[in-house]
Parts: structure tokens; sequence; C-alpha cells
């Protein structure tokens, strides 16, 4: 009886040891580039010693096909999605995929960076402005420059066809007045070309292939830094952004270090780490990196993500409209 006592005891020892073990996992699927989701994983750990990390890295449309395909089998994975937009997560928040969580480093955040129901949390701001090549006769100060007589045949841009942020900036500029569907239109007239991804656009302008272009921030400001001929401008009419947000599965295994990795993300050390990558913070109070300007000089225009959401197809049928399905 003993015997069996004893062994009764140490196999629910185990078990409590296992599921503390497991309790301190966590799986990440992410669409951060591998260095930066390396370093994000890393800064995690060190700020949480005992924590094991597995995490997944693909584009957002990869690794959402992935989680989905997962969803649909009844067996999801991950437990924290860290990817480029909220408009994904909104559109998983409203089919119920998402845990709801109020962090407590929210306070530190402007309202529109986070879902009010705790659902998605921006972690940082990527924006979209305009690139030029330093040999260009114009120097533009705003989007409506790329439509002067100047920019003719010189401008380039991501498609949304295939850039999930080059989408969100349509979305994003043809919201504001004064602008619509009708500046996508002059910019065509004016010989304006979309294809392809943000990097593209960027060498097209750093060879002097096209001298304007539209593009992420950190990307032209980076390759300025290397050497590149190219000036960066945050246009006097406000930027785009994508925000990279984090959400918790609804299904998560490991909800408490779940939530420790939100929290993380979004506490000043966690908001440095995106700093150190070159990218600008979301937190408030959190100083840019190098080579870009105040905070307060940023305009970023809003983007109503449940109607993005709803948008989204007809917005692509438009825009294939004007530049053709590249």
């Amino acid at each position: 009886m003993k015997t069996l006592l004893g062994a009764f005891t140490a196999l629910v020892a185990a078990s409590l040891i296992a599921v503390s073990a497991h309790a301190e996992n966590l799986v990440l699927y992410t669409s951060q580039p591998n260095e930066d989701a390396q370093a994000t994983v890393d800064a995690f750990k060190a700020a949480n010693p005992g924590v094991d990390v597995e995490w997944v890295r693909d584009g957002t449309t990869k690794i959402m096909a992935k989680l989905m395909a997962e969803i649909e089998a009844g067996n999801p994975v991950a437990d924290v999605l860290l990817i480029a937009d909220t408009v994904t997560l909104q559109r998983m928040k409203e089919a119920g995929q998402l845990l709801n969580y109020m962090s407590p480093e929210a306070a530190n955040y402007d309202a529109a960076l986070y879902d009010a129901d705790g659902a998605y949390y921006s972690t940082k701001m990527i924006t979209t402005g305009i690139i030029y090549n330093t040999a260009a006769s114009l120097k533009p100060a705003g989007w409506k420059d790329l439509t002067k007589p100047e920019a003719k045949g010189l401008v380039t841009m991501p498609s949304p066809l295939t850039s999930g942020a080059a989408l969100i900036h349509a979305q994003t500029l043809t919201g504001i007045d004064g602008f619509g569907w009708d500046y996508y239109k002059a910019l065509a007239e004016n010989g304006a070309t979309a294809a392809g991804g943000n990097g593209g656009v960027l060498k097209a302008v750093a060879t002097g292939e096209k001298a304007y272009g539209m593009v992420v921030d950190f990307m032209a400001i980076r390759e300025k830094a290397k050497g590149a001929p190219v000036e960066f401008v945050f246009p006097a009419e406000g930027v785009s952004a994508v925000t990279e947000p984090v959400a918790i599965l609804k299904t998560a295994r490991n909800v408490d270090t779940a939530k420790k990795f939100v929290d993380f993300l979004l506490s000043e050390p966690g908001q440095q780490v995106s700093v150190k990558l070159g990218y600008i913070p979301a937190r408030n109070g959190v100083a840019l990196p190098e080579g870009f300007p105040a905070r307060d000089s940023i305009k970023v225009l809003p983007i109503d993500a449940a109607a993005a959401v709803k948008n989204s197809e007809g917005d692509l049928k438009t825009f294939s409209g004007i530049f053709g399905t590249n």
C-alpha cells in the first residue's frame, strides 16, 4: 500500500511539474522578418527566464493560410499572432477567434492603436510615405505632387494585390477628403506603375529607374543610411500605417504566458526592441530611431479596420480596374 501510495504521489508530482513546464511554453506565429522575430523572442525570453518560445515565421498571407487550415482541422497550434496589420486581426475578431485581454500597458497607448475589447494591440508603426531619388528635379512634399507633370512616368508603387501594406495605404488615402479613388486615377493617368512589393519600389528609385515611389518608411531610411541616393518624405497630408499588432488566440493552450508576451511587447523595454530594429514605437513617450523626424511631426491617418475588412474585396477590384492585375 505504501509503495502504491508513493508511486501515486510521484505520478501526481510529475504531472504537476509537466503542467507547470507546459504553462511556460509559448507558440508564436509571426510575419516579422527572421532577424526581427529572433530579436523579439530573445528579448522576451531574457525578461522571462524559463519560458520556452517556439516561433513560426512566414508572410502574413501564408502564415494566415497555415493558421486557418489548422483551425479548420480543429487543431490550431499558435498561442499568439504577431502579424502585419489590424485588418486581418479585425477579421479574426469578428469570427470569434481571438481572446479579449486588457493589458495594463494599454494606458500608455493612444486608444486608436488597440482594440477597445483588447482583442489586439499595435506594437509599432510602419508608415508609407514618399521616397525619391536625390537626382530628381521635383522634391515632393505631399501626395498630390506625384500627379504633377514633372513626375509623369516616373512614379512607382507596390500593388495592393501583393502587399498588405499597400492595400491599407490605398484604403487610407482614398478615405481622405479631396483624394478618393480619383487620386489613384490621376496617378495612373500620369503614368504611375503599380506592381509587386515595397522591395521592388525601393530598388527602382535607388537605381534611378524611377524617380519617385510610395514605400514603407524604414526601408527607405535604412537605404539612405547605407549611402543610397534617396530621401524619404512623410507627406504633409499624413501617412498610412500598418502597426504589426499582437493578439492571443481564443484556442491558446498557454494563455498566461501569452498575456506575458503581449505585456512585454507593449512595455517600454519591449518597445525599445522595436526602436533598435529601426521602427517607430507605438507606445507614447518612447524616442524614435535615428534618421526619423520628431514623432509629433508625423501625421498618421486613421483607418477603420472594420470598414476595411468589409470593403477589401471591392477595393482590390477597383484598384485592378485602374492599374491592371499586377
